[in-house]
């Protein structure tokens, strides 16, 4: 049994205290405005810089289904009563998450974003599958495999490149760049709103707790391509 109420349905979330509508409601939209920002910026535009026919064919797998976790984070967003211009990343006032702001101009540096962006993704999923809010669990768990699939894709086109020592060191040049970027995906240390997540059963872990996670699974998937992670100060956060 869980120590947390459950709120299995839309209609006994509407019934819920305020504090936990509105939490549901800023994960909700921040989820639909990056997941919809991030496959305008990255995924669709990496289908013409694919080196060849199988790639662009993986990287339309990719868009889609980014595409797809954008819409579902809508619907529900829509089903919740959020009014849409606030899902959408041209008409909203709310940013997307400071990685969107990476100019992407090769096809290496989107397989090194996709490799390490999207396993932030997956921890940050991760905590929500046991959401209190069910029809938000519910949507986490069916966006689950298909970050996998991403964070997998990224993971073998960056080993394949890598098995020239030109290809080596210009991933870990990108990773230099980028890799920096993506812990702040996970929010500010000892955040007013993943307390108030906490406290509600929609999510378990501390931004700290997740952070650490990431860090310590980017350092295995980087290490298996005889690469390492660039040293940041996990302070800063």
């Amino acid at each position: 049994m869980s120590e947390f109420k459950q709120f299995t349905t839309l209609e006994q979330w509407r019934d819920a205290p305020e504090e936990f509508k509105e939490a549901c409601r800023k994960i909700v939209i921040s989820h639909a405005i990056n997941e919809l920002y991030g496959s305008r910026v990255y995924d669709e535009p990496a289908i013409a810089m694919a080196p060849n026919p199988y790639a662009k064919w993986q990287v339309c797998r990719v868009v889609m289904e980014e595409y797809g976790h954008h819409y579902r984070f809508f619907e529900l967003g829509r089903e919740m009563g959020i009014k849409e211009p606030l899902m959408l990343p041209d008409q909203t006032e709310k940013q997307p998450l400071n990685i969107m702001n990476y100019e992407m101009k090769t096809w290496e540096e989107f397989c090194v974003i996709k490799m390490l962006g999207d396993l932030a993704e997956i921890i940050l999923v991760e905590d929500l599958v046991q959401c209190s809010f069910h029809p938000l669990r519910n949507l986490a768990r069916m966006t689950m495999p298909e970050e996998h699939f991403h964070a997998e894709f990224g993971e073998n086109f960056t080993t394949d490149i890598c098995n020239t020592d030109e290809g080596k060191e210009l991933i870990q040049n990108h990773i230099n760049n980028i890799f920096p970027i993506i812990p702040h995906m996970f929010g500010k240390s000892r955040s007013k709103n993943n307390q108030i997540y906490r406290k509600w059963g929609i999510k378990k872990c501390t931004n700290e707790e997740m952070r650490a996670d990431y860090l310590k699974r980017a350092g295995s998937v980087v290490a298996k391509l005889g690469l390492t992670l660039p040293i940041i100060d996990v302070n800063a956060f």
